[in-house]
C-alpha cells in the first residue's frame, strides 16, 4: 500500500452519488499558486434550490428560487471569506465563526471550539472547514471537521490537520462517504490529491466527476503567491 500516492480527485468520487459537500487546498505543481475549491451537493428539493454568489470577494451560498425556500438556517451561508492574509472556507456558516474568532485573536482551531456538528439527526453532518494562512510568499493550510461521537449525537469529535504546501499535492475532505440512511460521515484523513496548474483542468475534472443527480455548484480560486492576485471559476448549475 503506497500511503504517499497522490490521487486523481476526479477518480476518488466518479461513480459515488454522494459525497456532499468539499473542500480541497493545495499547491500547483508549479509552486506558484494556491488553489482551493468548494462544491455542494443535494438530496432534497430545499438543498438543491441553491446558486453560488460572489460578493466583493467572499462566495455565498444563496437560493435559486427564494419562494421555494424551505429552512434556510443549514443551506444559505457564506462558504468563502479571506482575513487579512488567511482564506476561509467551510460548508456552513461557520465561516463567519472562524472570521470573527481571527479578528478576537484567536486560531482556527480555537475559534472551531464554538461549534460543533449540524443539527440535522439522524445524518448528523460534520462541519468541515479550511485555512490557507500566506506569509513570504509560501503558505500553509489546516483543515477541520467536527463530527459526532456517536449516533445520537451526544458529544462533538474534533480533528484538525495542518499542512505545509508542497508542489502538486493537495487534500480533499468532504461531509459524507458516500449516500445512505442515515449517510456516513466522512472518516480518516483529508485525502491526498494532485493539483493541476491549469485552473480549468481542475474545475473541469472536478464537475465532470461529481454526480450529475446531485451535484449543484462548485467555485475554485487560484492565488497566485507572488502577487497575490486571483483566478476564480464558478458554475452553478442551477443558472
Amino acid at each position: 500500500m503506497n500511503i504517499y500516492k497522490i490521487n486523481d480527485i476526479g477518480e476518488l468520487i466518479r461513480g459515488n452519488s454522494y459525497v456532499g459537500r468539499g473542500i480541497v487546498l493545495g499547491k500547483t505543481p508549479d509552486g506558484k499558486k494556491c488553489a482551493t475549491a468548494y462544491f455542494i451537493m443535494g438530496r432534497s428539493a430545499n438543498s438543491r434550490n441553491r446558486v453560488f454568489k460572489e460578493r466583493d470577494g467572499a462566495i455565498f451560498t444563496e437560493p435559486f428560487d427564494v419562494s421555494k425556500v424551505e429552512d434556510p438556517s443549514l443551506i444559505i451561508y457564506a462558504a468563502l471569506r479571506t482575513y487579512e492574509n488567511k482564506l476561509i472556507v467551510t460548508n456552513g456558516d461557520q465561516t463567519d465563526t472562524v472570521y470573527e474568532g481571527l479578528k478576537d485573536g484567536l486560531s482556527f482551531s480555537e475559534a472551531l471550539t464554538k461549534r460543533e456538528f449540524e443539527p440535522d439527526a439522524p445524518n448528523l453532518t460534520p462541519r468541515i472547514s479550511g485555512m490557507a494562512t500566506f506569509k513570504d510568499g509560501d503558505f500553509t493550510y489546516e483543515m477541520s471537521i467536527l463530527k459526532s461521537a456517536d449516533a445520537e449525537g451526544t458529544a462533538c469529535n474534533r480533528y484538525t490537520f495542518s499542512y505545509p504546501s508542497l508542489a502538486g499535492l493537495g487534500h480533499f475532505i468532504h461531509t459524507y462517504v458516500c449516500d445512505g440512511n442515515p449517510i456516513p460521515t466522512f472518516q480518516g484523513e483529508p485525502e491526498r490529491v494532485a493539483i493541476p496548474d491549469d485552473i480549468d483542468e481542475f474545475t473541469n475534472n472536478l464537475w465532470a466527476s461529481l454526480d450529475s443527480d446531485n451535484k449543484i455548484s462548485l467555485y475554485v480560486r487560484y492565488t497566485d503567491l507572488e502577487s497575490g492576485e486571483s483566478v476564480s471559476r464558478m458554475i452553478n448549475k442551477n443558472a
